[in-house]
């Protein structure tokens, strides 16, 4: 079973050994807990596709602790380094050209010739400073499974197969980063995530181009069925089917929903940044609770509402890796 420590500076230093020695170690940043290994590391970074059960051609985020970190393996465009200066340490990720010769795996692009490359806050850019390479950090759950916002919900999922974990308490944005990739004057959304669109739209003073669902993976998080608990999800429930467990938002409920078999709400105030930190840990205990279906009351698509949106429709995805999915990596 894994090991667990805080974040002071013994568990920064024994989570730095580890990695060198090319261990896997779930670290807290401030989106969700990642699954990291040393991104240079080919062995290393091939231990976390194999503890999550993640499709090799789904790539991972390398996560630097720098901007000159960052500048020795990918090339950075005018209006990714706007990006850059104003949002990092925080929950942005970039899409960007893979630098010629670059020391990271190829495992962990996946074949594609960019790098995602985020910069995170807190204590995993402690752990990354300390080991000075980049990590690999996918979130720390099972593949397509809900994404771990704790120490706990790590270790209940991926204890047995991994090192170590440090515990920061539950994650502050409690999503995952918002995910863009820049080409010429197009900037593109490729996941909703802890940043809101409007805030990078304000930023750069242009809107943000939003893909197709069906256009080829690019990034982390695209896979159409994603982030799903094991009890089927059924979106915009405006009421209640008999056993279903709710998962409400807001102060108004579904009809029927003093029948439900448990509830959980996500933000009985509205609030959408309450909402999303709670998102994962709710779906987690409701999906404990081995009802058949979790219905979800509608959520607005404003602001982060869009990435609570994006996470909720790959969770009612059907399940399991479909042709199609394929289709999109050739």
């Amino acid at each position: 079973m894994a090991k667990i420590m805080g974040t002071d500076a013994q568990a920064i230093s024994a989570a730095a050994d580890a990695l060198s020695r090319g261990e896997l170690v779930a670290i807290p940043t401030e989106t969700v807990y990642g699954l990291a290994a040393d991104a240079t590391n080919g062995e290393a970074v091939a231990r976390i596709f194999e503890a999550k059960g993640r499709p090799h051609f789904n790539p991972l985020i390398c996560h630097v602790a720098s901007i000159a970190m960052a500048e020795r393996y990918a090339e950075i465009d005018s209006l990714s380094r706007r990006l850059i200066e104003q949002f990092w340490p925080g929950p942005l990720t970039l899409v960007l050209p893979l630098r010629a010769g670059t020391a990271i795996h190829p495992l962990v692009a996946a074949g594609l010739d960019t790098i995602a490359l985020r910069m995170p806050r807190g204590v995993a850019g402690a752990i990354i400073a300390a080991l000075d390479r980049p990590l690999a950090a996918p979130s720390a759950n099972t593949s397509g499974r809900i994404s771990g916002t704790s120490a706990e919900a790590v270790a209940d999922d991926l204890g047995t197969r991994i090192a170590l974990i440090l515990d920061a308490g539950p994650s502050e944005v409690g999503l995952e980063s918002t995910i863009v990739r820049v080409e010429g004057e197009t900037v593109s959304l490729l996941r909703p995530g802890g940043l809101a669109a409007e805030e990078i739209e304000a930023a750069l003073g242009r809107k943000l181009v939003r893909l197709d669902q069906r256009a080829a993976i690019q990034a982390p998080g695209m896979l159409t069925s994603h982030y799903a608990p094991a009890a089927a999800v059924r979106l915009n429930a405006r009421e209640l089917r008999d056993g279903e467990a709710l998962l409400a938002f807001g102060p108004e409920r579904a009809a029927g929903a003093e029948k439900a078999a448990a509830t959980l709400n996500l933000s009985p105030g509205g609030d959408l940044r309450e909402a999303a930190a709670n998102l994962f840990g709710f779906m987690k205990q409701l999906d404990r609770l081995g009802g058949a279906s979790i219905a979800v009351e509608p959520i607005p698509f404003t602001g982060l509402g869009e990435a609570i949106n994006d996470r909720l429709t790959r969770a009612a995805a059907p399940r399991g890796l479909a042709v199609d999915e394929l289709e999109r990596t050739r």
